[in-house]
């Protein structure tokens, strides 16, 4: 079994926590030593306490998604000799009512453009048959019904 990490951090800048005027900008640090800077969806909390420029965790969601089909995509083609030279997905996901009418990431809709080179050109159905299998053994999207645990641990004096 792996275990994987990320490290959040955010603290208070001054600003009026209880009046709910602070910012959510916060960093996102992962073991592989990426440092990203974070934030609330500007579509959830207005500016300036969210930045447009921080990841927020909806595109996150929204770009693991993406990023695990893409690799399993990738590894599924070259076991199958193909040999991809470019791979874009323009990935989007809506956010709505689901059917306990709780706010949620209802829907993501990945767009795959793959650019093949070489002697061996996978037609239309073979590449069709990737995405699908891609989609079938994607660990995110096999989790997206995952427990959701949280396990607060206390603040040292």
């Amino acid at each position: 079994m792996a275990r994987y990490t990320a490290q959040v951090l955010w603290q208070r800048d001054g600003a009026d926590f209880t009046g709910n005027r602070y910012s959510r900008r916060h960093r996102l640090r992962f073991d592989g030593g990426a440092d990203v800077l974070g934030s609330a969806s500007p579509h959830v909390v207005p500016q300036p306490m969210s930045d447009p420029a921080g990841v927020d965790p909806e595109e996150a969601f929204v770009a693991a998604l993406a990023s695990c089909h893409m690799l399993w995509f990738l590894a599924l083609a070259a076991r199958r000799g193909y040999t991809v030279e470019r791979y874009t997905d323009d990935a989007e996901g809506v956010m709505a009512r689901n059917a306990a009418g709780k706010m949620a990431i209802t829907q993501v809709t990945l767009r795959p453009r793959v650019e093949f080179s070489g002697e061996a050109r996978p037609a239309s159905e073979d590449i069709a048959a990737l995405h699908h299998e891609a989609h079938e053994e994607c660990y995110i999207a096999n989790s997206v019904t995952a427990q959701v645990r949280c396990e607060p641990v206390p603040a040292q004096a």
